[in-house]
């Protein structure tokens, strides 16, 4: 089934379309592209919570990346083993981080020395290790948005550089404690190579300081994720080039052969697989614009209007009925905000009321960032496969 055939199906929208073949041949590449490297490969979670997207993921054996112990205990109710879950985030509570020792998750990768001690106090009063790796700000700068660049020398994320000697000294002093590894993310939507070569430098260097200066080697580095999509060329690049961050490390990474890869990767597993479709409502004529008026919203996905992120997007009836004529449009949603603004100024075949846009590239950051903005109703969710497995 193509976008375009969706078009004579009765949905309702808005709706998020999800492409399970499309996420089974991306984790097929995933995984081939990974095994020569023997690198473990965690899903980050946060990228999309779609039950059948997450079970389909876990089934490969992927561990899990969580940032909540909400998303700790959805993980684990849809088929991650505990074993293979790390939990990630600047705000865990005493709460999320007894809960996660209680259900058995493999590691924290720890943000603050505070954090660092409060894990200590929650292990000692329940009388466990805490395994925990220590999330590393290499100041590298990923070349990407800056709301979504992590890795620079001072955020809310991570420990700078000036303070790894004392997390180190601390973690390895902490009765409770046992420090497994060192973690990193360094930013989202990364399309170049050169900031994983500069992390596998950096990662190398500091792993190099914990044996001279510690006479300790870590258990595995884990490099974070960031690789990007394409959003303006969906079709021609319908699944990343995971082989250019794998061999980009692989190249650059120095540390004992002991010392196990991970890496974390969300948005470059599902972003692909999945379109929000949403119909026009109105063609509205202004003094100098021309608004598709359509009746998906910046609740439904914000990423426009959060980060002035640009979708691909398609008229897909234009396409069934054979549109040749074209006009300028902003597409808009019906949100009481200016900044419900999927794009604009954007050349489309001429556009009627009822038609149906595709909304491409939409499977990560799009319904997992949903709300109910305006009190309005989730959007619909369909799920195609060819073949059932």
């Amino acid at each position: 089934m193509t976008l375009t055939d969706i078009t004579l199906l009765p949905i309702t929208t808005p709706c998020y379309f999800y492409d399970i073949d499309l996420l089974r041949a991306t984790l097929d590449t995933l995984q081939q592209a990974a095994a020569p490297h023997s690198y473990l490969i965690h899903y980050a979670l946060k990228a999309n919570y779609e039950e059948p997207v997450v079970r389909e993921i876990a089934s490969r054996g992927f561990g899990a990346d969580c940032v909540s112990g909400g998303e700790v205990e959805f993980a684990v109710k849809n088929g991650f083993s505990p074993d293979r879950i790390v939990y990630a985030g600047v705000g865990k509570t005493p709460a999320e981080i007894e809960n996660s020792l209680d259900l058995g998750i493999s590691c924290f990768n720890v943000e603050s020395i505070e954090e660092l001690d409060m894990i200590q106090a929650i292990a000692a009063r329940k009388n466990l290790a805490a395994t925990v790796a220590l999330r590393i700000n290499p100041d590298i700068d990923a070349h990407t948005h800056h709301y979504i660049t992590t890795g620079l020398a001072e955020t809310k994320f991570g420990i700078s550089l000036p303070m790894f000697d004392l997390a180190v000294k601390k973690a390895l002093e902490s009765p409770n404690i046992h420090l497994a590894g060192l973690h990193f993310h360094i930013g989202s939507q990364i399309t170049v190579a050169d900031p994983y070569r500069l992390l596998a430098a950096k990662a190398s260097e500091l792993v190099a300081r914990l044996h001279d200066e510690f006479r300790f080697t870590p258990d595995y580095v884990n490099l974070g994720g960031g690789l990007g999509i394409d959003y303006d060329n969906p079709d021609n690049n319908p699944i990343p080039d995971f082989s250019m961050i794998f061999d980009t490390v692989s190249q650059n990474l120095d540390v004992p052969a002991s010392v196990k890869v991970h890496f974390e990767l969300g948005r470059s597993v599902v972003g692909q697989s999945g379109s929000l479709l949403t119909r026009v409502i109105y063609v509205k004529e202004g003094i100098g614009k021309r608004f598709a008026i359509v009746d998906a919203g910046m609740n439904d996905l914000i990423r426009p209007a959060l980060y002035t992120a640009r979708h691909k997007i398609e008229n897909l009836s234009a396409v069934e009925r054979g549109e040749t004529a074209t006009a300028v449009y902003d597409v808009v949603g019906p949100i009481c905000e200016t900044s419900d603004l999927f794009d604009s100024d954007l050349t489309l075949p001429v556009t009627l009321p009822g038609d149906m846009l595709a909304i491409r590239s939409a499977g990560a950051y799009g319904s997992a960032m949903s709300s109910a903005y305006n009190m309005r109703r989730p959007a619909s969710r369909y799920f195609f496969e060819k073949n059932k497995q």
